[in-house]
């Protein structure tokens, strides 16, 4: 099945190169980095990297949903992941193979489950993790235990989402609406290290963490409490 990872990218200069790069281009169709408003030269690097770049009003969950249309007609399979070298992309296999043999819709991968490097994830972090994953539960009965950006869905079903959030609440919004659309959802074990280089957008700085931690809030009660379809 064909194949497009989708990489949300803003200022990520110093991770970007690395990261593109070592996609495993026998296995993919294309790497699509959506520069979200970058002011360092984010779209340069990936381009000369090997990447297919293109542009996105700000927002991370407009970037990725911008990335998601902007996917080759031919693709069966959307992967995300992060642009700053945190996700290991070693584990694309297990992310699409069940997509791929049938068994899946929905992939995510889960950093608490697998094995993060020291100092990789914030003890708030962590907790957000915990607290999304009871609330999802308790309104949907699905079991999650991390909002891990590294994932993958198949196209057709993504299509079937509907996806709306432009911030950094996209994630836990998918993961809710694969819930209500009962999509077969497989949670598997990630490695997870410290960003390449730059500074995070959501943990970077109290300030940043607070507001992207109101808006998951906002996100999992508005969605979350939905009626199931």
């Amino acid at each position: 099945m064909k194949i497009s990872v989708i990489i949300p990218a803003l200022n990520e200069r110093e991770s970007i190169g690395q990261v593109v790069a070592s996609m495993p281009w026998d296995r993919i169709a294309e790497c699509l980095v959506v520069d979200n408003g970058s002011t360092d030269g984010t779209a340069e690097v990936a381009a000369l990297a090997g990447a297919r770049v293109i542009a996105s009003p700000r927002g991370y969950g407009a970037a990725c949903l911008a990335g998601s249309l902007a996917a080759r007609p031919e693709t069966e399979i959307l992967v995300y992941m992060d642009g700053d070298g945190s996700d290991v992309i070693d584990h694309l296999p297990q992310l699409t193979g069940p997509i791929e043999r049938g068994e899946a819709d929905f992939v995510i991968g889960s950093r608490i489950r697998g094995h993060a490097e020291p100092g990789s994830m914030l003890g708030s972090q962590l907790f957000a993790a915990h607290l999304v994953g009871f609330l999802i539960r308790i309104f949907q009965g699905v079991r999650y235990t991390d909002m891990c950006a590294f994932r993958a869905i198949r196209r057709s079903c993504f299509e079937r989402l509907q996806m709306s959030e432009t911030t950094y609440g996209w994630n836990l919004e998918m993961q809710i609406r694969v819930a209500q659309h009962k999509l077969r959802i497989l949670e598997i074990p990630v490695n997870y290290r410290n960003r390449i280089g730059g500074v995070s957008k959501v943990s970077g700085d109290l300030r940043a963490s607070f507001k992207a931690a109101v808006r998951i809030l906002e996100v999992a009660f508005r969605i979350g409490l939905a009626r199931k379809t």
